[in-house]
């Protein structure tokens, strides 16, 4: 058996001798360390590393010896190693070559723009490419779930269609008047300057029923409902319900995913309906304030210059619109993890990216209609 690991200090004015014997491992370096760090360093002009006496020696001693080596050396001090054992000092140069690379990497703080880039790019990609998988299960979902009207839950259905649509009423209706309100506001002072007060009705018109009230009404349900659909699937997956339903054969897309988004397809067409008579109700109110439009002219010029099909534009937007709102937020939903802080991420999330593929939506119905002359 080796012996035990010893360190002899001898000092003899600026000559410092540290003879190391015995196993020289991981376990008996500490009191070795120890006896270094009492050393006074002033005064020192050189210093002996003896390992001639070492039994036993592994890289964790090869690097305390190194260390050794740097504490000692300064402008007036140097050190010398004594060994002749050839496997102790291939273990040091061993360290000694894996070390030297590393001091010469420079730590990298911040990257590149063009990593930045690239790792932004790749982020998004796979983020759609996620995106497109959930999408694809939701469809062959609902193929399996329209097969046969006994697998349609009504109840939930129409539980989802008071939460997310009858008990959104008033904040709609409430939006859209005072959005009538602003508009017409704004525009009664320019028409009154060229005598077209009547002309307001035209305005008001075209743009609550195509697209202020669809767009307002998808605004304030992605902010409202969608968040709600994100915050409900996220703890539910959070407390791995989700994972229990699964487990007792229940599919989530069956039972959580679809319900929502059939019933937010159905209750954005009235909701949209609602924010339509409150937008021009709005609009008439200020009219008849400020440009002495009665109640009777307006209705009158509107069922005159406002063609149906503009109703039915807008009310042909909201399913649209619902459908993007609700997979978006509910996709937000299953992709939390398990921490609460990634509950509030991903809700954030989903409203804002619901918001956005709201208006690219819209946008694109723009150039379609425009183009198809509707």
């Amino acid at each position: 058996m080796n012996k035990k690991s010893t360190l002899k200090i001898s000092q003899i004015d600026g000559a410092l001798s540290l003879k190391f014997s015995g196993e020289m491992t991981v376990y008996t370096l500490s009191k070795n360390q120890e006896s270094i760090d009492k050393i006074a360093l002033s005064n020192l002009k050189h210093v002996d590393i003896d390992l001639s006496d070492a039994t036993f020696f592994d890289t964790a001693a090869a690097l305390f010896v190194k260390k050794v080596e740097k504490h000692f050396i300064t402008d007036s001090c140097q050190t010398q190693l004594l060994c002749d054992n050839n496997e102790i000092l291939r273990i040091l140069a061993l360290v000694e070559k894996k070390q030297e690379p590393l001091s010469e990497y420079k730590s990298r703080s911040e990257k590149n723009i063009v990593e930045k880039l690239g790792k932004s790019v790749y982020t998004h990609y796979t983020a759609f490419l996620s995106f497109i998988s959930f999408l694809g299960e939701l469809f062959s979902t609902s193929m399996l779930y329209f097969r046969s009207v006994k697998n349609i839950r009504y109840k939930e259905i129409a539980f989802e269609i008071y939460e997310s649509g009858i008990k959104a009423l008033g904040i709609i209706a409430l939006t859209s008047f005072l959005i009538g309100v602003v508009v017409a506001y704004q525009s009664a002072y320019q028409l009154k300057i060229y005598g077209a007060n009547i002309f307001i009705v035209d305005m008001l018109g075209l743009s609550i029923l195509r697209e202020l009230a669809p767009m307002m009404t998808a605004i304030v349900i992605a902010g409202r409902s969608g968040s709600a659909f994100t915050a409900q699937i996220g703890a539910m997956k959070i407390t791995e319900e989700l994972d229990a339903m699964r487990t007792m054969g229940f599919d989530p897309y069956m039972f959580l995913v679809l319900p929502r988004i059939i019933a937010l397809m159905i209750s954005m067409p009235i909701l949209i309906f609602v924010a339509d008579i409150a937008g021009v109700l709005g609009g008439m109110l200020i009219a008849h304030i400020d440009l002495k439009i009665t109640a009777e002219l307006f209705l009158e010029r509107f069922s005159d210059v406002i063609a149906v099909k503009h109703f039915y534009i807008g009310i042909f937007k909201g399913p649209f619109f619902a459908f993007l709102i609700a997979s978006i937020a509910i996709y937000r939903g299953l992709m939390v993890q398990n921490d609460t802080q990634s509950i509030g991420f991903n809700t954030t999330k989903s409203v804002v990216e619901a918001i956005f593929a709201v208006i690219v939506c819209d946008a694109l119905f723009s150039i379609a209609f425009t183009n198809l002359g509707i």
